[in-house]
């Protein structure tokens, strides 16, 4: 049996306000915007080349806006993901990455140097402090 992740649900206070962030600054394709009644809103969006979306809207969680952490996103290439989002207005981290080679221990700044594959990170926020992970695997 394969399973695949292909929705996760974020906690929102603002619908319209988080659909503006994700797709005019963090580059997500609205799919869906279904609103039958007053009570349940569910807005689906996907980036570029996933296959796993994200949703949020009114009646899916009872979790409080801006309490999802650490989703990742992986680029293939860290500094220019870090360009796109800070220069549509996301207000994006420095990017690091792991100085030891096992994984463990500190961060440095910058891109890692030889470009590990997972090694080099940024992190943003969205409105209501959702936190997200940009990871570059080349």
């Amino acid at each position: 049996m394969d399973y695949r992740i292909e929705v996760v649900t974020l906690p929102v206070a603002d619908v319209d306000r988080a659909a503006r962030f994700y797709t005019e600054q963090a580059g997500f394709t609205l799919d869906i915007d279904y609103r039958p009644n007053d009570e349940f809103r569910v807005v689906q969006l996907t980036l570029p080349g996933s296959a796993c979306s994200i949703q949020f809207g009114t009646g899916l969680t009872d979790a409080a806006p801006g309490s999802a952490r650490a989703g990742y996103l992986v680029v293939a290439d860290i500094e220019a993901a870090h360009r796109e989002l800070a220069a549509r207005g996301v207000p994006v981290g420095a990017i690091r990455h792991k100085k030891s080679v096992d994984w463990q221990g500190d961060f440095a700044p910058g891109p890692d140097p030889r470009r590990r594959d997972h090694a080099s990170f940024l992190d943003f926020a969205d409105p209501d402090g959702n936190t997200w992970i940009v990871q570059e695997r080349r």
